[in-house]
């Protein structure tokens, strides 16, 4: 076994880890213990669960709180921490516990997930990962707890407090009160936390870690920039877009405190983004407010974070290169720097397969169910991709082939398109020439 996981290329490991730790979560959440049903779940519901929580998507067949026990909510909410924080990642803190050496395959691996650019002090930055997710959610669960604890008990409300402060920064979506944040729609410091737990998670370790040396070091990284610029543009864009378009909406902002407004406009512009919590009911929405959510849902949260999407610095770098095409200079620049031309090749790449990936989907989705709306179906498909987990409500409706597809999206949209189709693929031989180049008309 040793040798034919040495002779796997990193894409593959990745891509075979996460199918094990789905179907192990699928076994666990199939025992009669995890359900309050009589028996056993559907295996397709487990299976369908488990890619939703190791993907920390949040898309749901059956209401958590109450279809699982508090062994199936466990569960879910260990697979969203091991899909959060990462195969590699989860897999070194194992071994430094059993005191196991970490090898150059592991690190090899290591390093393409965690989006390092070199081999070097790797374990110094899974162990601050570590170090950075126990110090935010242990955050989330106090200021989580002291706020419930007077609504659901000192129990009850501590143990709501850690499963929701995992969910959040892992950008999972899954929730214990069975409508989301909707009853929180209101409550600032519920709204607040929960917003801040999964920006930070969607931020990326990298970016966190960069801004917690800030008082030190000066300045930022020229990724942490770019992270930080996009992220706020899109968030601000969505909060606006969101309370303009939702502000006289009876069935959602518009029953709501002009503060309401503001702080629900806020949490749906930040949760769409990848994390999949609702303070405002997503089917409600207006048209014009659901296909921008499928645009920021497209784009996601960024690089080495618990999110998905295509994400924010790909789009950041797309965008920026069709500017400086428009000002007629000849490379991609930002921030006084030039971008090289294999990241641009490579975001072009990224957008590319998830187009395809979720316009396929989309037509076969479409081509099945019949008697659903499309835009819900275009919707369910980019929150599966963008491992987001907002749904209009037609998920438990869908056909078995559908959720199939949305699995398959689910898994696609956390191990990435690219990393899917590499893993896939023949090793590549090495050409040693170059053939003639010729102009091709395009636009």
């Amino acid at each position: 076994m040793k040798i034919t996981i040495r002779k796997m290329h990193p894409a593959q490991v990745l891509a075979v880890g996460y199918l094990v730790v789905i179907l192990v979560g699928t076994i666990l959440l199939h025992l009669p213990i995890a359900t309050n049903n009589p028996g056993s779940l559907p295996w397709l519901d487990c299976l369908f669960t488990a890619t939703s929580a190791t993907a920390v998507t949040g898309l749901i067949v059956v209401n958590t709180s109450s279809a699982f026990t508090s062994f199936g909510q466990v569960v879910i909410m260990l697979l969203i921490q091991f899909g959060g924080l990462g195969l590699m990642t989860m897999s070194t803190l194992l071994a430094l516990v059993i005191g196991r050496r970490i090898g150059l395959q592991e690190r090899v691996v290591m390093q393409k997930e965690l989006g390092q650019f070199q081999l070097s002090g790797l374990v110094k930055v899974v162990k601050r990962v570590l170090l950075i997710t126990a110090i935010i959610e242990g955050l989330g669960v106090v200021i989580l707890f002291l706020r419930w604890q007077p609504l659901l008990g000192a129990k009850k409300a501590l143990y709501y407090a850690v499963f929701h402060s995992v969910s959040a920064f892992c950008n999972a979506g899954f929730d214990l009160f069975g409508n989301s944040m909707q009853n929180f729609s209101q409550d600032f410091i519920t709204l607040f936390t929960i917003s801040s737990l999964l920006i930070l998670g969607g931020l990326g370790f990298g970016v966190v870690t960069d801004l917690f040396h800030l008082p030190k070091n000066k300045r930022l990284t020229f990724h942490s920039r770019m992270v930080l610029r996009v992220s706020l543009i899109l968030l601000v864009l969505g909060w606006a877009f969101v309370f303009f378009t939702e502000y006289s909406n009876p069935e959602t902002l518009g029953e709501l405190s002009f503060g309401g407004k503001v702080l629900s406009a806020y949490f749906t512009s930040a949760t769409t983004r990848t994390a999949g919590f609702e303070s405002l009911p997503t089917g409600s929405l207006r048209t014009p407010t659901l296909f921008f959510a499928i645009v920021l849902m497209f784009i996601g949260a960024s690089p080495a974070s618990t999110g998905g999407g295509i994400k924010t610095t790909t789009f950041g770098v797309v965008v920026v290169t069709v500017f400086s095409i428009i000002r007629g200079k000849g490379e991609t620049e930002v921030f006084q720097r030039r971008v090289a031309k294999e990241t641009i090749i490579d975001a072009l790449c990224i957008i590319t397969l998830a187009m395809m990936l979720v316009f396929l989907d989309t037509i076969v989705l479409s081509f099945l169910e019949t008697d659903k709306e499309f835009l819900d179906l275009f919707f369910e498909t980019v929150s599966a991709f963008g491992t987001v987990g907002l749904s209009t409500g037609i998920t438990p409706d869908l056909s078995t082939i559908s959720k199939i597809m949305l699995i398959l999206t689910m898994y696609a949209g956390r191990v990435g398109p690219m990393t899917v189709l590499v893993a896939l693929s023949k090793k590549r031989k090495t050409q040693n020439f170059r053939y003639p180049e010729e102009k091709i008309l395009v636009g």
